[in-house]
C-alpha cells in the first residue's frame, strides 16, 4: 500500500491534524474506501505474466507457488 503514490491533486483529500500539525498522505494508506481495489489493480497489472501460474493474488495478499520444494526455494 505505502508504495502507490496518491496523485498530487488528491493528496489534500487525507489531510488530517494532529496536535503537532497538519499532514496529509503522498501515498496510499491503509483504510480508504479504494485502497484495496487500487492495490489489486496494481498487483494485476505489475504481476499478470506470472498470475495463475506461479502467483496467486486475493485481496491484499500474494502466494508464490511451485510444483516442488527445490523450485520454490529458487
Amino acid at each position: 500500500y505505502n508504495q502507490i503514490l496518491v496523485a498530487p491533486a488528491d493528496q489534500h483529500k487525507t489531510t488530517f491534524i494532529t496536535p503537532w500539525g497538519t499532514f496529509c498522505y503522498r501515498v496510499m494508506p491503509f483504510g480508504l474506501k479504494n485502497a484495496g481495489a487500487t492495490y489489486q489493480r496494481a498487483m494485476t497489472y505489475i504481476f499478470h505474466d506470472i498470475m495463475h501460474t506461479i502467483l496467486e493474488d486475493y485481496v491484499d495478499d500474494l502466494l508464490g507457488k511451485s510444483k516442488h520444494r527445490s523450485e520454490h526455494l529458487d
